[in-house]
This record gives C-alpha cells, sequence and structure tokens, in this order.
C-alpha cells in the first residue's frame, strides 16, 4: 500500500506530507512520476522566497513578498481557460506551468511556506479553496487563484457563492480533506473526459477514503460499477452494484441497479 492509500484509508491520519500526497496523485496521470526532483524544486522555491524576506518575524512581509514573487515573479495563476484539465490537479504540471486550481495552487504555496516554518491553513470553501495566514500577531486570507492576492472573510463568501456570512465556511481544514479534495477534482476532470480508466482509478481512493456504511460510500460504489460495465469489467460491476443495494436497501434506485446486475448474469452467461 503506498502512501497515498494509507493516508486515505486510515480513520485519524496525522503528520501527512501534502507534497508527497500530491505527487502521488499526479503519479496517476504520469506513472512513474519522479518525486525527489519535484520536491527539491519546491526546496529551491522557498530557498529563493526565504531570500527574499526582510523579517522572518513579520508575518504581513511574508505573505506581501510571497505575492510578489509567486505570483507577479514567476507567474503562477489560475487556469480558467481550462479549469477540468486534469493536468490543473497535478502538482507537478502546476510547477512546471505555473498554472493550476485553487486546491493545487495553495498545496504548492503551504508546502513552500512549511519549509519556512510560517502558519499557512487551507480553507476547504464551496466551490473553492483559499488558504489563511495565521501568526497570532497577522493574519489574513489568500487566494492563489487569483493571484495570490489576499482577501477578507466577505470576499470569501463570496467565492464560496454563499448567502449568509457562515463563519463554519472559514474554518481550516486538515491535510487528509484537502489530499480528499485533490482526488475528487482529479475524478471530476477524467469523467469529463470520458476517461474510465483513470475515473475509476481516483474512485478507489475516494472509496477508500469514505466512511463505512455511509451514502458517500454507496453513491461511489454505484458509480464506479457503472464506470466498470464501461471497461466490460462485470465481475468487479456486480460486485459493486451488489455492496450498493446492501448499503441502501430502500434505494429509490433499486429496481434500475438490479437490472444491471441482470444484465450482468445474463452476458457472463453467454460467455461461460
Amino acid at each position: 500500500m503506498n502512501y497515498l492509500q494509507l493516508i486515505l484509508g486510515e480513520p485519524e491520519a496525522k503528520n501527512i506530507r501534502l507534497d508527497r500526497a500530491a505527487l502521488e496523485i499526479a503519479a496517476i496521470q504520469f506513472p512513474g512520476l519522479e518525486v525527489e526532483p519535484l520536491l527539491d524544486r519546491l526546496n529551491e522555491l522557498a530557498s529563493q522566497l526565504g531570500d527574499r524576506l526582510r523579517n522572518f518575524n513579520d508575518g504581513r512581509d511574508f505573505v506581501e513578498t510571497a505575492q510578489r514573487y509567486l505570483f507577479e515573479e514567476l507567474g503562477f495563476h489560475g487556469n480558467e481557460e481550462d479549469y477540468f484539465d486534469p493536468l490543473n490537479s497535478c502538482l507537478n504540471q502546476v510547477l512546471e506551468r505555473r498554472t493550476g486550481i485553487p486546491v493545487t495552487l495553495s498545496v504548492m504555496y503551504m508546502e513552500i511556506a512549511r519549509r519556512l516554518a510560517m502558519p499557512v491553513f487551507g480553507i476547504g470553501l464551496p466551490r473553492h479553496f483559499v488558504i489563511q495566514f495565521d501568526d497570532g500577531n497577522y493574519t489574513t486570507y489568500i487566494d492563489p487563484f487569483h493571484g495570490g492576492r489576499t482577501v477578507t472573510p466577505a470576499e470569501c463568501f463570496a467565492l464560496a457563492g454563499a448567502r449568509v456570512a457562515d463563519p463554519m465556511l472559514l474554518r481550516r481544514v486538515s491535510n487528509k480533506d484537502i489530499v480528499r479534495r485533490m482526488v475528487q477534482n482529479l475524478h471530476s476532470g477524467y469523467l469529463k473526459r470520458n476517461d474510465w480508466t483513470r475515473a475509476v482509478q481516483t474512485l478507489d481512493l475516494l472509496i477508500l477514503a469514505a466512511p463505512d456504511g455511509s451514502h458517500e460510500l454507496a453513491a461511489a460504489l454505484k458509480l464506479r460499477g457503472l464506470l466498470l460495465i464501461e471497461l466490460k469489467r462485470f465481475h468487479d460491476a456486480r460486485r459493486d452494484f451488489e455492496r450498493y443495494l446492501a448499503l441502501e436497501p430502500q434505494a429509490s434506485d433499486r429496481a434500475e441497479v438490479q437490472k444491471q446486475i441482470s444484465g450482468i448474469h445474463q452476458w457472463l452467461g453467454r460467455v461461460n
């Protein structure tokens, strides 16, 4: 079992290295991806940023300097032209192309900050992802997708599409939650491109992470069953459909799923 599977399969996973987890996610798109050179690249970015800081105890200086260096000088930015491109969810490609989606750009920023012992935290807004710098003296929210600009809580609520200013939307999320969100985004990208093989690979991870007996797990099993049919993996599809019905005995689509199972039985009967 690899590092990513250990993270997602452990209910109370702690001490998660976001950089390594993100690069293992990228390896779904890039099998055999070499991790160490990319970790070295993050080290280099942190070193270059550190050299530009006037005072490591000045949080505002860090945030302003990071914005100038990463987003103005180096040109990291959000990919608004092709948001759902799976490459936007691959940290190696974010580092190479200097573009990505909110969560991968945030992970890059968080990992650079971690190397400099700067307190930066993930904020998992609905529809968007931002980060928070908070050293106890200076605190602000930062939007890496939109040029690393600082944003107010009110602007965060607007990014989330919230109708009311709910402080719970600004809660910090765990590294495991961030990893799950990254996998979900990559999964969505594969679905939009009809890449069923990789969509199943990402769904395997989401199923591993889903709470036992949950509606989330049941829905993921049903979806994987449908994708496995597309891949002609009928035995595996039948197993997922049967698990789905066991978890959701009162499911409104029970008859539809049972019809899928009957169709698989008939197909398997013809080929055996």
